[in-house]
């Protein structure tokens, strides 16, 4: 690195990229130190730092507070006031609810706005059935849910079940290590039931197509990528996809770990195109195997979360693994070209599977749940911490590789990691032991200090300010203007939308229901934006104006974009 020969100099000149003087004498000085080589700070498991000791305490409240506090003083700063009782009220209620606070939330602090006082609201909050639909809203974007299969076809499938379990596991505080179980694997636990079978529509929310002269294998492995992709993003926070046709180029994931994870997934019994003639006049209503009936009988027993009316049963898309097929490692991922046989495993490099593991999704989902797997907590612990204050620790929340950013308080993310896991996996107890800290808290007015040295609160010296994302806007303006109907689950309905937009979008051929758009009248048009038909070639434009995913792929960030048409969409809708 400090050769004036071309032909030695690292960076090589041709790269374009040259270190400075201080980036030399920063690896001239690790070499003299041994040059100790590390795991990637999210391959090595979390552990509980000690408390750091800061010069002042009077405002730290719980320990998120010593780990912030102390970076503060570092930078010789300091944090902000304590925001007013009326704003910590709608912020909470934001949060936990999507939607704006009662009067008697709001009376009830401003009466008495001790600590304990704010703990009741914050919990009474958390036991509001909104909580399991505000939480479930951003679960849909990582599961890549929507009421259509996708493609050029893109006619309707009946996946709202699935939503429905989701929004009541959240409101009955299921475990996050649970929750991941079902879904991975609900289907292969013993004695399984229809709610754990429900719980794995998760994998089938994928794009499916329905289009005539398609290759069978070419898209049944497809869906198999596609469930393997989502796996890594979702739940690992990491970019799987990269090494589906050669090995990760920065993450030490091969090739043959994405296949020995694909194994997981490669059992179903479904096919690349499921039509034939028959059905083909009825594709519209039509749900791939392998699925389960739920009646309307079901729905007011066992499930009775399943908001379905009286009438004809439900088919919902699910998981089963009643096909056993041999692996292999597909050459450059073409699904017509395999070369070594595998068998189901994960990477080592981020946490070796167990022998003491059976090598199915079981298995799996005991490998995610491991208190040993370095990324589960983190990831999750991560996106809540994003939820709360407009990104997370991690700013990069789907990429928690080499090539995503470092977190900004790494002892604080892995003290919150292993506090949750030590706590039952609660999501709860996550949100209000953050929403309890004096970080929390603080007013969001960035003062001039703060502007010129942390213009982006990476050190969290005051609260953040962020938009609402386009479901919680039009919820607000529902709720402030007594419109909303707070009916919980139930099949998705169809508000107002300018008309025309699905003919545009149409596929000539495709007569089904999703050909012209039927708004719903009455209550139906107020109804939380939760449940808004999710067409994927044209998602709700009201909300794809503020950035919502089409639902193709699995998004656990959202982008955040301004343009001329919000405020259009706001004035004129």
């Amino acid at each position: 690195i400090y050769t004036e020969d071309k032909n030695e100099m690292m960076p090589p000149p041709d790269s374009r990229r040259a270190l400075n003087a201080y980036e030399k004498k920063l690896i001239e000085k690790w070499i003299k130190q041994g040059a100790r080589f590390e795991r990637h700070w999210a391959f090595i498991p979390p552990k509980k730092e000690e408390l750091p000791v800061t010069a002042t305490s009077g405002w730290i409240q719980n320990e998120i507070d010593a780990f912030v506090l102390k970076k503060l003083e570092d930078n010789h700063l300091h944090p902000s006031e304590k925001a007013a009782v009326s704003t910590l009220v709608r912020r909470i209620s934001l949060d936990l609810t999507g939607l704006p606070p009662g009067r008697k939330e709001l009376q009830k602090l401003g009466k008495d706005p001790t600590e304990e006082t704010l703990s009741g609201v914050i919990d009474e909050f958390l036991s509001s059935p909104a909580y399991g639909e505000r939480m479930t809203q951003a679960w849909l974007d990582v599961a890549r849910y929507a009421d259509s299969h996708g493609y050029q076809d893109d006619s309707y499938r009946t996946m709202w079940p699935w939503r429905d379990w989701v929004i009541h596991a959240f409101n009955s505080n299921m475990g996050y290590d649970r929750f991941l179980t079902w879904q991975l694997a609900g289907d292969l636990l013993p004695e399984a039931g229809k709610e754990q079978i429900l719980a794995t529509g998760f994998n089938r929310n994928h794009p499916i197509t329905q289009e005539g002269g398609v290759i069978q294998e070419e898209y049944q492995s497809a869906y198999v990528v596609d469930r393997t992709n989502t796996f890594g993003k979702a739940i690992l926070g990491i970019t799987l996809e990269c090494a589906k046709c050669h090995d990760h180029k920065y993450d030490a994931i091969s090739q043959k770990n994405y296949y020995e994870l694909y194994s997981f997934f490669n059992n179903v019994d479904e096919k690349g195109l499921q039509m034939d003639a028959v059905q083909a006049a009825e594709r519209s209503f039509f749900a791939d195997p392998p699925y389960i009936t739920i009646t309307a009988s079901e729905a007011k027993g066992l499930l009775s979360f399943v908001q379905l009316e009286e009438g004809p049963p439900v088919k919902v898309m699910v998981m089963n693994d009643s096909m056993p097929r041999e692996t292999h490692v597909l050459n450059r991922g073409n699904y017509d070209d395999p070369g070594e046989k595998v068998q189901p495993g994960t990477p080592e490099r981020i946490f070796p599977f167990p022998d003491s593991l059976p090598k199915n999704r079981v298995g799996l989902a005991k490998w995610v749940t491991d208190r040993n797997n370095p990324l589960t907590s983190r990831v999750i612990v991560n996106r809540i911490w994003g939820m709360l204050f407009g990104k997370g620790l991690v700013s990069t929340s789907e990429d928690f590789g080499v090539q995503g950013s470092l977190p900004t308080h790494p002892a604080l993310l892995d003290w919150l990691s292993v506090d949750f896991m030590e706590n039952g996996w609660d999501l709860k107890y996550l949100l209000k032991k953050i929403m309890m800290s004096a970080t929390y808290q603080q007013r969001s007015e960035l003062t001039p200090e703060l502007k010129l040295a942390d213009p982006e609160n990476n050190l969290l010296g005051r609260a953040p300010r962020f938009r609402m994302n386009g479901e919680m806007i039009r919820d607000y303006v529902l709720a402030t203007s007594g419109l909303l109907n707070r009916e919980i689950g139930g099949a998705s309905v169809k508000p107002y939308q300018p008309p025309g937009l699905w003919e545009e979008t149409n596929a000539g051929g495709n007569r089904g229901i999703l050909t012209t758009y039927v708004p719903d009248t009455g209550d139906k048009l107020y109804r939380r934006s939760l449940y808004t038909f999710w067409k994927r070639t044209l998602p709700p434009p009201n909300m794809t104006i503020f950035d919502a995913p089409t639902r193709d792929f699995s998004e656990v960030r959202r982008q955040k974009t301004n343009t001329p048409l919000q405020a259009l969409a706001l004035q004129n809708d």
